[in-house]
């Protein structure tokens, strides 16, 4: 076999090694296994499921297993897996990241290692970027899972399903080669617990850990949806697992307490001047305030000491207004459209209009922008990725673009880079980049060199850093006539099929970032036609125009890698300037200084090998940068996701109602009260009843943990802002940070523990109804964040809602009666009131 002659010494063909030997074993029986009837193939999954039960292992079934999903593509799909899909797909078995070009079918590599883990009857996950993804893929790859007898359940936004294939919907749109339109045909509408039920279930990362987090704030087992997480595929796991790594999953809802400052502070920032008032570090994408800046706003306040006399409130609001107005900008970070605000995703320039940053940062930029500051909100619950994804018992991925970022990989999530060679070689040509002095120079160059390639009929793929930019080139374009498709934030809608349509005879597509990621480009278009196909490849194939470098190499590679699919001949080039903000911030002035001194025009370029390394240089650094910015999020949120796998491991044990659970937590509640509380406790036995006294104190335990849970988020949040002060005294801030979380944790199990025996001695026979009533109260506009604050207008799917701390109580003592906020009942209680009944 021609592709062992590529086994030949490298660290990455090391790794290979062991894998080719279980591919011939695959190939083996590929013969006796084309010999069984379809009822036949079918009856292997029911035979390897007894072979499991009875002590055989995954390892020892594979090469069976993947001969026998290889047949049923080939007989479903008509697409039979090459030997390098076959290595790709038990990469990923054996928990691993397999890189594998674009083009190169990773969705249906994902089958192989996806139908073994299936048949453990456990659940396997295959996490996709987007909703449409993930329909797509379900329906595609749906029809080998259900040829051999296995469920698949997909989690969109919008809804749940399984994959039928008797179950149509007309009115929904479908293309014949099935390969861009939105797909809603075969999808039977289910509840989310059916769906991931089902032995496969495809879904966005998202709502997965939305999924994850709703379920630790039910409070009936009835309504749970995800089984105990075990096998993760994530596809582009480039893009979820780092960048998007530091993206809160929040579940909240509005804040009773919310204080509008946003428009002070924001008017306090216009008036605050870069340089001496605050200073930007574009590196890391900081600020901070100067001494005469804090003067200034002092001034403006008419206080002394913004510190003392307001606290971290103020300074926190402070900062946030000068943050939104130096560091977050229109049309980059954001759009202003019908009166919101909405976020552009910094990594393929998509709208975001679901999306809100938290920590108050939305509500600044909306005070900058003169708009409607919408009401702050308060977290019920959140987990981030690199926590979330933790969570599975194994775990796997597949990218165009993962080797670069391997260290990263290793080092958080002990994933090991496997790059699996091309079914064909590749005749790409990457050219060198071309440096230009200007900004306009290098368009001017970009303009000339789109309307040569247009002339020839060769398609065009321009990639852009930003919508202004995207908009910019667009003009250029204009002005020369050249007809021209835009993909960016302004129209994702119909992405996937700009995308889809990038390779047609004399198609110029400009493209921000890397949207539509996971479409492929087909030379000539789609359907597959032979002879545009030929008319396409003899004028070149696609050329791929990046217009600047990104701040990662992985993401230039992700546009690179959308030319020259499968041995297709194509052509990719950078144009960079001297003015983009990376050479910018980090080329040297003797590069700076070297155009200028040939005297080169602003539209010439010129190849310099200095100047390349430079901008690998730079890129390398920023690399460094972002890992240890996620790492050092990681090691603040794995002090809280300690916190939270305890007060949701035994959440979740009070849930389910165990009778030794129960005891175990009233346990506690007598040794925290002494004799006394026992007694009251036998006594509310005895008169209520014990089966109705267990379960309204599962209850009451459920909402005390989670009001006092809610409170704990929120000073554990400010506490990781303040902590960062103490590094002026020389003191670690991740260590203050761990030692004052760890006396937070200890008070909030001992308050739970208090406010049960508060409440129990209060409450009379029949009365335990009365006080369920009460405690259904929050969460009803509850809404869910991501990205520092992806807000979802539905509203948490919970059987019961909270109580606010600030709704009022009624107490009464010694014939008076008062009405007290719910986080004050503790005190009066102590002081011998009583509730009302």
């Amino acid at each position: 076999m021609a592709i062992l002659d590529l086994i030949f010494g490298n660290e990455n063909n090391k790794k290979l090694k062991p894998y080719y030997e279980n591919l011939k074993k695959v190939n083996a029986l590929a013969d006796q296994i084309k010999t069984l009837s379809d009822e036949e193939l079918k009856a292997k999954t029911v035979q390897f499921k007894e072979q499991l039960k009875t002590g055989k292992t995954l390892d020892e079934i594979l090469p069976e297993a993947f001969a026998v999903a290889r047949e049923a593509a080939d007989r479903t799909l008509k697409e039979r897996p090459y030997d390098v899909q076959i290595i790709g797909g038990m990469v990923i078995h054996k928990n691993n990241i397999a890189e594998m070009r674009t083009g190169e079918g990773k969705t249906l590599v994902a089958t192989l290692p996806v139908y073994l883990n299936a048949l453990t009857e456990k659940g396997v996950h295959v996490v996709t970027v987007n909703d449409y993804l993930a329909r797509r893929d379900a329906v595609w790859m749906g029809q080998i899972y259900s040829f051999l007898g296995l469920s698949v359940g997909i989690i969109n936004q919008d809804g749940s399903y399984l994959y039928d294939p008797d179950h149509t919907e007309k009115d929904k749109e479908r293309d014949d080669a099935g390969s861009y339109h939105i797909i809603h045909e075969f999808l039977r509408p289910v509840t989310r617990k059916e769906a991931y039920a089902a032995d496969i279930t495809y879904g966005t990362n998202s709502e997965f850990g939305f999924d994850y987090l709703r379920d630790n704030i039910e409070y009936e087992v009835a309504n749970l949806r995800q089984r105990t997480p075990y096998f993760a595929i994530i596809d582009e796991i480039d893009s979820i697992l780092i960048d998007e790594a530091r993206t809160p999953l929040i579940i909240s809802a509005p804040s009773t307490e919310a204080e509008n400052l946003y428009v002070v502070f924001a008017g306090i920032a216009e008036k605050l001047e870069k340089e001496n008032d605050y200073t930007i570090d574009e590196k890391f994408k900081t600020i901070r305030l100067t001494d005469a800046g804090i003067t200034k706003a002092e001034k403006i306040l008419g206080i002394e000491n913004l510190y003392t006399e307001k606290g971290i409130k103020y300074v926190h609001h402070l900062e946030t207004a000068v943050r939104a107005k130096a560091l977050y900008n229109a049309d980059k970070e954001y759009v202003v459209k019908d009166g919101q605000i909405v976020i552009v995703d910094e990594f393929t320039g998509r709208m975001q209009p679901s999306r809100r940053w938290s920590g108050g940062l939305h509500q600044a930029v909306e005070a900058k922008e003169g708009l409607n500051v919408q009401q702050e909100s308060r977290t019920y619950a959140s987990v981030s990725y690199q926590n979330y994804f933790k969570m599975y018992e194994r775990l796997a991925g597949m990218t165009g673009t993962a080797e670069t970022s391997s260290e990263e990989f290793y080092k958080v999530y002990r994933l090991d880079t496997i790059v699996i060679p091309t079914n064909k070689n590749i005749q790409r040509l990457d050219q060198h980049d071309l440096i230009f002095q200007t900004e306009r120079g290098k368009f001017q160059a970009i303009t000339k060199k789109i309307k040569e390639l247009n002339q020839k009929g060769q398609p065009v793929l321009i990639g852009t850093v930003s919508i202004e930019k995207n908009e910019l080139l667009s003009e250029f374009l204009k002005k020369e006539n050249i007809e021209h498709g835009i993909l960016n934030a302004k129209n994702h809608e119909q992405e996937a099929e700009i995308i889809a349509r990038a390779g047609k005879k004399g198609m110029v597509t400009i493209a921000t970032n890397m949207a539509g990621r996971g479409v492929d480009i087909k030379l000539g278009g789609v359907p597959f036609d032979a002879e545009k196909f030929e008319e396409v490849k003899n004028a070149g194939g696609l050329y791929v125009l990046g217009t600047e470098r990104h701040e990662a190499r992985r993401i230039d590679n992700q546009l690179r890698g959308r030319s020259g699919r499968q041995g297709d001949p194509g052509e990719t080039q950078f144009f960079v300037s001297l003015e983009d903000s990376l050479m910018r911030i980090f080329a040297t002035d003797t590069i700076k200084n070297m155009m200028g001194r040939f005297g080169i025009p602003e539209d010439e370029p010129i190849q310099n090998s200095l100047i390349s390394k430079s901008i690998e240089s730079a890129q390398n650094k920023i690399e460094g940068f972002n890992f240890d910015s996620r790492k050092h999020l990681l090691e603040y949120d794995n002090v809280l996701n300690t916190q939270r796998v305890s007060i949701y491991g035994r959440r979740r044990k009070i849930l389910e109602g165990h009778r030794e659970s129960l005891d175990e937590e009233l346990q506690e509640i007598i040794v925290t009260g002494g004799d006394k509380i026992k007694t009251v406790i036998d006594e509310k036995i005895s008169s209520t009843g014990e089966v109705e006294f267990y379960e309204v104190l599962r209850r009451m335990l459920l909402q005390t943990i989670d009001n006092f849970w809610v409170d704990h988020l929120e000073t554990m949040d400010y506490i990781r802002s303040s902590v960062n002060l103490r590094a002026y005294g020389q003191r670690d801030p991740l260590v203050e940070y761990k030692k004052e979380g760890l006396i937070l944790f200890r008070n909030l199990e001992a308050a739970i523990a208090q406010q049960i025996i508060a409440i129990l001695p209060n409450v009379g026979q029949g009365a335990f109804v009365k006080e369920e009533e009460k405690l259904k109260e929050v969460v009803k506009n509850a809404k869910l964040i991501t990205n520092n604050g992806e807000v979802k207008n539905n509203s948490v799917e919970t059987g019961e809602n909270k109580i606010g701390r600030n709704e009022k109580v009624a107490l009464i003592k010694d014939g008076q009666e008062i009405e007290v906020k719910n986080k004050k009942v503790d005190q009066y209680l102590a002081e011998g009131w009583k509730m009302k009944k």
